[in-house]
């Protein structure tokens, strides 16, 4: 049965009524079954797949509210309506004389069932939490849409025949067309949180998930975050809505990558855990491209309207009205689009930052030297910032194509087959642009190794900056890093010509499309006409061709970028692991031995000779055992070995219980000191005082500014050497557990210290009396207290057991301890070492004065400044010390961009700039040319100019192309001038900064400004001046050829101007406080990372790995909160342009409606190709405009060190020295004192001494005495603060930086070496041939070490001279000191961590070889100055004795007490 008797002889269609008719409508039979079954179906085929959609995603249960009420009651009331009018039908057919037909009984049925669907799906909603619903809306929307048309059908209709109306039918459909106004209204607004939801419970909660459907879409709901953030800039918006998920996906992510056989796929990881999202985007996708198309069909039909007079004029608007709403879906379903994918990308990022920290805690580290610090940190900030931005475009890959063949099938029916010039032209373009690709990929390689190399070096530099500057090395390392900057600038000239051409080659290739096809068009055949329509139809399709022919490009070097770290990722997670039972911890609980080692042979890594050979170890609980050996002997690596760190390549190792270990190179957290001790145990105050006092840090708290609640800075850095051996001793010994590492902790402390905190730790009534100690030592007062000890050489025991039996079987031990002991008989009176013992217990205060070397006051002990101090630690914020990366706030000042282009120069931005102009204008000229072309009138099927036309057009395109092509190489010149320049200033600036800055700034601030924003200014800000420019330009062109052709518009461009500007300004300010808020919280997640990197020997001994691996989740998470927001405001700011764009367009097409008997088609069609461009231009041109914004802040923070302070100046030019000076190195200090800060008391006062040349005088104190403070006096870290020192009598004040310290030379505390040959480190600026360095290393006793070497000098020292044992560190010192030779040595403490005979050694050494010179040694072993022609006894700063050691002992003063404590007298 057709429509027509369905329908009851009503037409369905009839064209004569709808279309070619001034006062257009739709048949009844349309009405009744197409109008109403729409929204019906859509209802129908949408329900199944949402209520399986909101079963799996439950949000919580809402509760019945007022809202859900009225939705319900409508719901019921539109069923009972349809209802009605199906009874009324039934009525009709048994009282009514006509019968009703068919359709009057299937519509309303069907539509009563679809709205009882509707309240049910209402009710589900809210039973899964669902606050607000899109389906429902649309669906609202359509019925109400549909509904529109017959109300209109119906009125019009009763004012024609007013007989034929059904009153009953007539009143139901009123009522039910005002029903579903409240309904669509009713499901606008958005119904209150789910019970139990994060909303409810979070105090600062996202809006997101609470804001209603429309707000989503419209990504209204940020306006209220900018709002109440425009105002508090420095709170970040919590945006928790997407981090939930995040760290499961970290924990797939490493679940799948490494355990397969095959190579593991980290790319089959990631797509299964980001799959559902691209799929979702790829759907977006689709519809977009395809609506894409609409603007070009519309033009064409306003083209034909406005050439056929004839045609009705409600026809254009019409046309006007569908282009506005074609171009409105098409905004919001792209940013939609772009939306997913940015959050999926933000997801990503998480997952692999989450993926590398928690694999850098597993790594072995045989991989660990395969890749440094500064890579590692690479991979989680370049490497996963790559991928985020390739996932906003990774759909290109299918997208790109689908818009070319769409774009290809409507100019073949414009143009025919002349098409195929044009698309033989882009086939050309691609194989040129993928070449390009290819080239750039090398070189981004090329680059990256080059910024790798640099980052790392500069990683190092900054961790030993004190060295750099006490050896005055800055200039050689400042030009190492130049050196490897030159190299990464060429490269990135060789990019950027590239650039240049493939710029040219895309402004130019949609130009060539365009001529090449219509100059085959017109040439083909005489009677091709080109007119208005066909013209700008291609063009506007030309113009859509652009973007997939662009962009293609782009995506293919971003994919390959993307797998170039893909590959990086994958070698770096695919890593091998430490053995998980290397170390067996579930032993035997009967076996009396806490910790056994059968048969061990072990190395560092599986391809080098075992380290460790043939140990076999029993150890019974609750021992003491030392460990003793020479250097290198591999005492420290016995202890890696029980904690799993090192490869076992044999037999077994069992350890019984927990472990606590002490490295012998204290690992400080930058945090409190009291969060460093108690390293996330529950705070327990009675056993936390005590650890406190038995690890002599009570003295310690008391001078520090807020006690233990003071920060400490990064790796420690204002807490003396000693200091930090203790707290990290306090560590272990809080945490509590059954068998302790200590390697060596008792090297930093001076002896009494040392002896104090041995009774009370370590020793036989000490804290830990009744644990398993394994202690690595060389001090051997010590020895005879342990129950066992291992004498090690070269990676054997050679013997082992007690004091005793290794003194009775006479073996080597007892030699070496017959050779060093210095006379150890001390006085046996019971009664006088008992008082001697409580001397040290009240003297123990006195002792720990606090810091050897910091940026904290030395307090003198007096009751007033106990006062002060009490009144001090109740304040946290006095124990600050490092600077947080701050988050400067409002607009980015005009000094900076006149800052960058003084850097590019003046002259070179002129140029580029005159460049741009003449592409600009040259290029509307053409197209303005064009429209003249087109509206050329046609004789006999021909246009007589078209030779003509063609050849001007022609070249008016060959100019914009030389123009473009200047212009790119040009600015791609600029920026690497900027970038030279910008790079070395900041460089030198921050190497001459003083060291209380590097202790202020932490170091991850200053590596992310030579990472981050370095990069930012090679690659970024010169492409984003570009397309800003480009952009602007666009937008400004477009307005003029609007104008030109509908001058009407005028009218409404201010409104919008302003409209735009408000909107521009709104979100540039909220985007660049976000992008700020931003990068500032991205530096704790590198700084954090950096230092578990250093310490993840001890993070994997305590098994505190998952508090590590929270809080850098949580560093993330905070980071996300900034970036989450900046996202949205880009969307909320694209979907408002676009709007304004919309606007535009819809009006240059109404106003060409309304005048179109005045207007050429040429013309009309130029301004709507223009105004269908300018909704892109305007949304890029804000985006533009802001990312040149964020971006340039990159240069305000490289010039920020421009003005911090600077230390003196480094060389004054005509050198007032005389040639050998110091020639006597005769020391002559008067009056001198020294502060640390302004507002602290001096560290040393008003000291007078002086030493002869040619002296060696001993400098001893208790900690803190001030002993380093003097040393950095001597070399000016620090200046006096009153008083000289004069050297030969030449006032140091008065020399250059580099003069002075590059003639006296220091062996410093801390051995630094730097990545790079032994030789580098020895002799930076190469100044000493061969022969020198090698009679260096013979007197410091590494020559046989080296010439065993494979490499001898060119050994590779690998990142802080890892590869080489502490004591062998120290050696490379004295080496250095030995090669610069001059009148003046400091040794500060240098022998601290070399056993006896290596002390010796170097003892022996300093006297042949510094026979002559003036020798000042800061002593903590005071049996190697016991021979000094002098002893200076410092305490509290200032001088108490300073007399030949045999006289002070005499004296029986400060001295004798020392001696007699250490055992000599």
């Amino acid at each position: 049965m057709g429509f027509h008797k369905f329908c009851s002889s009503d037409p369905f269609w009839d064209w004569n009524r709808t279309w070619y008719t001034n006062n257009p409508d739709f048949t009844q039979c349309f009405q009744n079954t197409v109008l109403v079954w729409l929204p019906c179906l859509y209802l129908w085929m949408c329900a199944p797949i949402y209520l399986i959609y909101l079963r799996s995603h439950d949000h919580g249960y809402i509760c019945m509210s007022h809202l859900n009420k009225a939705k319900t009651a409508v719901g019921l009331l539109l069923w009972i309506i349809c209802w009605s009018d199906v009874f009324y039908s039934f009525w009709e057919r048994s009282h009514g004389s006509s019968v009703p037909s068919p359709v009057h009984l299937v519509s309303p049925t069907f539509l009563g069932l679809t709205m009882l669907l509707a309240t049910l799906v209402i009710q589900y909603e809210r039973m899964k939490g669902v606050q607000s619903s899109g389906v429902m809306l649309i669906f609202w929307l359509l019925a109400l849409l549909c509904a529109t048309v017959t109300f209109r059908s119906k009125i019009l209709q009763a004012l024609d025949q007013l007989s034929s109306v059904c009153a009953w039918r007539y009143t139901t459909f009123y009522t039910y067309y005002a029903l579903l106004l409240v309904a669509l209204f009713l499901s606008c607004l958005t119904d209150q949180p789910p019970l139990f939801s994060q909303a409810v419970k979070d105090l600062n909660p996202c809006p997101e998930p609470g804001a209603s459907f429309l707000s989503k879409i419209s990504f209204w709901w940020i306006s209220r975050t900018e709002r109440k953030m425009l105002y508090s800039p420095k709170r970040v918006p919590q945006s928790e809505s997407k981090e939930g998920q995040a760290v499961e996906e970290t924990e797939i992510l490493l679940v799948k990558s490494p355990h397969k056989a095959k190579e593991p796929s980290l790319f089959w990881a990631l797509c299964l855990t980001f799959g559902p999202y691209f799929f979702i985007s790829c759907l977006y996708k689709i519809i977009q491209d395809i609506l894409m198309f609409v603007g070009p069909e519309i033009l064409r039909l306003l083209i034909r309207f406005i050439n056929d007079s004839s045609a009705p004029s409600w026809q254009g608007f019409f046309y006007t009205a569908l282009l506005f709403i074609s171009t409105c879906v098409q905004s919001l379903i792209l940013q939609r689009y772009f939306h997913v994918c940015f959050v999926s990308g933000m997801r990503l990022r998480t997952a692999i930052i989450g993926a590398v920290y928690r694999k850098a805690l597993v790594i072995s580290s045989a991989a660990r030297r395969t890749s440094t610090v500064g890579e590692i940190v690479n991979l989680m900030s370049v490497d996963a910032q790559r991928f985020m931005d390739l996932i906003t475009y990774i759909n290109m890959i299918w997208s790109a194509p689908l818009q070319v063949v769409l774009a290809l099938y409507f100019l073949w029916q414009n143009l025919g087959p002349s098409v195929l010039a044009g698309v033989a032209v882009m086939v050309l373009m691609v194989p040129v642009n993928a070449v390009i690709a290819m080239k750039t990929k090398t070189y981004q390689v090329a680059q990256m190794k080059s910024k790798d190399n640099r980052i790392k070096l500069m990683n190092e530099m900054l961790n030993g900056i004190k060295v750099l500057k006490l050896y005055a090395w800055e200039l050689a390392f400042k030009d190492k890093v130049s050196e490897i900057r030159e190299s990464e600038l060429r490269v990135l000239k060789k990019a950027a010509y590239l650039a240049a051409v493939s710029t040219f080659t895309w402004v130019c290739a949609p130009f060539l499309v365009a001529l090449s096809t219509f100059t085959v068009y017109v040439l083909i055949d005489e009677h091709n006409v080109l007119d208005a329509q066909k013209a700008f139809v291609s063009l506007a399709l030309f113009n859509i061709l652009r973007f997939p022919l662009n962009m293609l490009p782009m995506v293919i070097s971003s994919m390959v970028q993307a797998s170039v770290s893909l590959k990086r990722l994958r070698v770096f997670l695919s890593h091998e692991e430490l053995q998980e039972d290397s170390v067996e911890h579930k032993a035997v609980a009967s076996s009396p031995y806490s910790i056994s080692i059968v048969d061990g042979v072990f190395s560092w890594s599986r391809t080098e000779s075992p380290t460790l050979k043939k140990l076999n170890v029993s150890i019974p609980e609750g021992s003491l055992v030392a460990i003793v050996g020479h250097v290198g002997s591999g005492k420290s690596s016995l202890l890696s070995a029980l904690l799993g760190e090192m490869d076992k390549l044999e037999g077994s190792v069992a350890v019984k219980g927990l472990v606590a270990y002490v490295p012998q190179q204290a690992w400080i957290q930058n945090s409190t000191l009291k969060d460093n001790i108690m390293f996330g145990q529950e705070r327990r105050e009675a056993w936390y005082q005590h650890v406190v006092e038995a690890c002599a840090l009570q003295p310690d708290l008391e001078i520090l500014p807020a006690g233990d609640e003071t920060e400490i800075g990064e790796k420690g850095v204002n807490l003396s050497g000693g200091q930090k051996q203790r707290v990290s001793l306090a560590r272990a010994v809080y945490c509590d557990r059954a068998v302790y590492l200590l390697d060596d902790p008792l090297s930093a402390v001076d002896a009494h210290v040392g002896k104090h905190i041995f009774d009370q730790v370590i020793g036989k009534h000490g804290l830990l009396k009744d644990k398993t100690r394994v202690l690595v030592t060389h001090g051997l007062s010590y020895l005879p207290q342990a129950d066992l000890i291992l004498v090690m050489v070269e990676g054997e025991i050679t013997e082992m057991g007690s004091y005793q039996q290794l003194m009775d079987t006479e073996g080597a031990f007892a030699e070496f301890l017959r050779t060093y002991t210095a006379v150890e008989h001390t006085d046996n009176d019971e009664s006088v070492s008992k008082s001697a013992t409580k001397g040290m217990e009240n003297g123990s205060t006195a002792a720990v004065v606090g810091p050897d070397v910091s940026s904290v006051s030395k307090l003198s002990q007096t009751g007033k400044e106990n006062m002060v101090l009490n009144k001090r630690a109740k304040n946290p914020e006095v124990g600050k010390l490092t600077e947080a990366d701050k988050a400067s706030t409002g607009k980015v000042k005009l000094s900076v961009f006149w800052a960058y282009l003084k850097a590019i120069g003046v002259l070179l931005s002129c140029i580029s700039l005159l460049l741009f102009l003449t592409h600009h204008l040259v290029s509307l000229y053409s197209n303005y040319w064009l429209s003249l072309w087109t509206d050329d009138p046609v004789v006999n099927g021909t246009q007589p100019y078209r030779q003509m036309r063609l050849g001007v057009y022609g070249a008016l395109g060959l100019s914009q192309g030389v123009a473009i092509f200047g212009y790119s190489i040009a600015m791609s010149i600029g920026g690497i001038l900027a970038s030279r320049s910008l790079h070395q200033s900041m460089l030198y600036d921050v190497l001459r900064s003083p060291m209380s800055f590097f202790e202020r700034t932490p170091s991850g601030n200053l590596v992310n400004r030579f990472a981050k924003e370095i990069d930012t200014i090679d690659s970024v800000i010169p492409s984003i001046i570009k397309m800003f420019m480009g952009s602007m330009f666009n937008v400004l062109g477009a307005c003029v050829v609007i104008l030109i052709a509908t001058p009407l518009v005028a009218i409404i461009i201010p409104f919008l101007g302003l409209l735009y500007f408000f909107v521009q300004r709104f979100y540039v300010a909220s985007s660049r406080q976000l992008k700020r808020l931003e990068s500032v919280s991205r530096s704790p997640i590198y700084t954090h990372f950096n230092e578990t990197l250093l310490g993840t020997s001890v993070i994997r001994a305590f098994g505190e790995q998952q508090r590590f691996i929270r809080e850098s989740d949580l560093r993330v998470d905070n980071n996300q909160k900034a970036y989450y927001p900046s996202i949205v405001a880009n969307r909320w700011l694209a979907v408002r342009l676009e709007f304004v764009g919309n606007i535009i367009v819809s009006f240059a097409a109404l106003f060409a409606v309304i005048a179109r008997e005045r207007l050429s088609p040429g013309i009309m069609g130029l301004a709507i190709s223009y105004a269908l461009q300018l909704t892109a231009s305007l949304t890029w041109l804000v985006r533009m405009s802001s990312d040149v914004e964020t971006n340039i802040v990159a240069v305000e923070r490289v010039k920020e060190y421009r003005d911090t302070e600077k230390e003196a100046e480094w060389k004054h030019k005509p050198s007032s020295l005389p040639a050998g000076w110091p020639t006597e190195g005769c020391i002559d200090i008067r009056g001198f004192s020294l502060r640390y800060r302004h507002d602290l008391d001096p560290a040393i006062r008003n000291i007078t001494i002086r030493i002869n040349g040619g002296e060696k005088v001993g400098i001893v104190g208790r900690t803190g005495a001030g002993k380093s403070s003097l040393t950095l006096g001597l070399f000016r870290i620090i200046e006096a603060a009153e008083g000289h020192i004069l050297i030969d009598g030449v006032d140091i004040a008065q020399l250059g930086l580099h003069d002075l310290r590059s003639r006296i030379t220091i062996i410093p505390q801390d051995p630094v070496l730097f990545s790079g040959s032994l030789r580098m480190n020895l002799d930076p600026f190469d100044s000493y041939s061969d022969e020198d360095i090698w009679r260096a290393l013979e007197y410091s006793h590494l020559k046989n070490f080296v010439s065993a070497l494979p490499n001898k000098l060119s050994h590779e020292c690998s990142e802080g001279g890892e590869n080489l044992s502490v004591g062998q560190r120290q050696l490379l010192c004295l080496a250095r000191a030995l090669l610069r030779k001059t009148k003046v040595l400091v040794l500060d403490e240098a022998t601290a961590a070399v056993d006896m005979e290596t002390d010796n050694l170097i003892q022996s050494t300093i006297r042949s070889q510094f026979e002559d010179c003036t020798v000042l040694t800061i002593a903590h072993r005071l049996n190697t100055i016991m021979d000094y022609t002098r002893v200076l006894v410092l305490d509290k700063g200032e001088t108490t004795e300073f007399d030949s050691p045999s006289n002070l002992i005499a004296q029986r003063g400060a001295f004798y007490k020392m001696v007699k404590d250490a055992g000599l007298v």
